[in-house]
């Protein structure tokens, strides 16, 4: 037994023996190993973080005014949800916008960046159209007239309001009069106590019925959202305003709508007059529907030539701590950690991305954007619903050779800006526009291109489908609105899913709003901006970058 003991106590220590030695070896080798390197650090004046149209269109103007600044994005391209593609046949679709509403920003930084010779605009006198009974009517619509004469045009013209109300049968006879009344006439006035959706804003206005058909196809267009939830003074102030308008019109004692938006569209014209745009840019109308020949990529692929090296792509923010300078940013990058020391940074990124250890430190104000509870809409931060651009082709000889309303023409030719589905009609679809329509060269000339919205705050589930799923429901409303019975399957261009597509201006947005600014107030330097907080629109981002490059600057002179 001693031997038979002593021999397993040997074998135990040589197995234990075995089993330290790599163990020692390691830890020599870790003893003697190189010393990790210090993250490298840049220093900038300004930092942008966020590579959307906001936060390159803000670098380009920093870089026109002679800022020293420094763009950083997650993702390998610039230009957020806006991306452009031209297949080898001939098609150019776009995986997000596919417009905008032409303002002096755009057209200002394309001829800046060397592209206003891209620049492309649709015929304004087309409307978009309204699905309703198994028939297409045009919404009202001028004739690209400015200024009083363009509202006089929306009352008069071949489509304009009064068409839409005597001959148009979207609206009943119930609804219209309901509707001339307010517009007209006069309408119960706003609550004092209460914030309104846009939903009890429209039906207090001009009633229900043009609620349903009218502008709920037209917010779930834009927003994608409920106009149940959102806030009408936050998603869509410009129209709010008209309201404010009407009543400082002495005589119009109960602020018939129709004569405060012809008040705003006098002032607006003496605005313009008083600061034309450069004559050096090419001409353009205010408010036309435009995009690039190529696509609306065509703006932030520029900006991203013109920025070169100071562009960073990859660099994914992971905290902001105040330094000596400023503010030091840190950043996963594909080449380690990097640290960029500024005298000033601007935040562009969605609100959902500033949880965490991001802003934590300098502005914990910030975090109630993605925190906060809001009971009265049940909802967390700042909500970002799931929504899908598919994009498909069908030979035009596919869609219904029909006449269209107030002599537009036929259906085959796409006479519009697009068409909107009205949740009431059972089509999950949101709004479909006609992209081949709007702008020249988007495809072969046989062919109609539509670009397709699906989801929203209202359709969560979109997120769930496959791609098939989802090709299958758009084919489907395409079907019940556009086309044939017996038209093709679709040539499927692009479908692009957005988890988190667009924010959503609802109850209760615009104190978080201002919660932010006051805190941002005593952070100098520091701004925590996005469309979240400008304005969801291709022209709102550009029109940000324009107006905070000149913030920025003025705070670089003085500090």
């Amino acid at each position: 037994m001693p031997a038979r003991r002593q021999l397993a106590a040997a074998c135990v220590l040589a197995l234990a023996t075995a089993l330290q030695a790599p163990l020692r070896v390691r830890q020599s080798r870790a003893l003697h190993a190189a010393p990790v390197e210090p993250p490298q650090t840049i220093e900038t004046d300004c930092l942008v973080v966020g590579g959307g149209i906001s936060g390159c269109t803000l670098a380009h103007n920093l870089k026109v005014n002679n800022v020293d600044c420094l763009l950083a994005e997650q993702r390998d391209y610039l230009g957020g949800n806006v991306k452009s593609h031209t297949t080898e046949d001939g098609f150019t679709w776009e995986e997000g916008p596919n417009s905008f509403a032409t303002q002096p920003s755009i057209v200002r930084i394309a001829y800046e960046l060397g592209i206003s010779d891209e620049l492309v605009f649709a015929d304004e006198s087309l409307p978009p159209w309204v699905n309703h009974n198994g028939k297409l009517h045009p919404l009202p619509k001028g004739q690209g007239g400015k200024g009083p004469k363009g509202q006089l045009e929306l009352v008069f013209g071949p489509n304009g309001v009064l068409k839409f109300g005597l001959v148009g049968d979207l609206l009943t006879w119930p609804g219209k009069i309901r509707a001339a009344i307010g517009a007209f006439l006069g309408h119960p006035p706003p609550p004092d106590d209460k914030e309104e959706t846009i939903r009890e804003w429209v039906t207090r206005t001009l009633g229900e019925e043009v609620f349903l058909r009218c502008i709920d196809p037209f917010v779930s267009g834009v927003y994608a959202g409920d106009p149940e939830t959102l806030s009408m003074s936050a998603a869509l102030p410009k129209i709010n305003r008209i309201e404010r308008y009407s009543y400082n019109i002495e005589w119009n004692k109960f602020g018939g709508l129709f004569w405060g938006g012809l008040a705003r569209q006098v002032e607006l014209t003496k605005e313009r007059k008083a600061a034309p745009p450069d004559p050096r840019w090419p001409e353009f109308e205010y408010g036309n529907p435009g995009s690039f020949r190529k696509g609306l990529s065509t703006l932030p692929n520029a900006i991203a030539v013109e920025l070169g090296d100071q562009a960073k792509l990859q660099w994914e923010l992971t905290s902001v701590e105040k330094s000596a300078k400023g503010y030091k940013a840190t950043f996963s990058t594909p080449d380690g950690v990097r640290i960029v020391d500024c005298r000033s940074l601007v935040s562009t990124l969605p609100a959902h991305k500033l949880g965490g250890d991001v802003l934590k430190n300098v502005l914990p104000a910030a975090l109630p954007l993605v925190e906060e509870v809001r009971d009265t809409i049940k909802r967390k931060g700042v909500y970002y619903p799931p929504v899908c651009a598919c994009t498909v082709a069908y030979p035009k000889s596919a869609f219904r050779d029909i006449e269209l309303d107030n002599g537009f023409g036929n259906l085959r030719d796409l006479p519009g800006f697009g068409s909107l589905n009205p949740r009431t009609e059972g089509v999950r679809t949101l709004g479909t526009l006609w992209s081949s329509s709007l702008f020249p060269g988007r495809c072969p000339a046989d062919y109609n291109v539509l670009l397709n919205y699906i989801g929203g705050s209202r359709d969560v589930g979109i997120a769930d489908l496959s791609e098939e799923e989802i090709v299958a429901e758009v084919d489907k409303g395409c079907r019940q609105v556009l086309l044939n019975a017996d038209a093709p399957p679709p040539k499927i261009l692009g479908v692009k899913l957005w988890p988190t597509a667009i924010p959503q201006y609802e109850l209760g947005h615009l104190p978080l709003i201002e919660q932010l600014e006051k805190a941002e107030a005593e952070t100098p330097g520091l701004y925590v901006m996005g469309n979240y907080r400008t304005g969801v629109a291709f022209p709102d981002c550009v029109t940000f970058g324009y107006d905070h490059a000149k913030v920025v600057k003025e705070f670089l002179e003085k500090a």
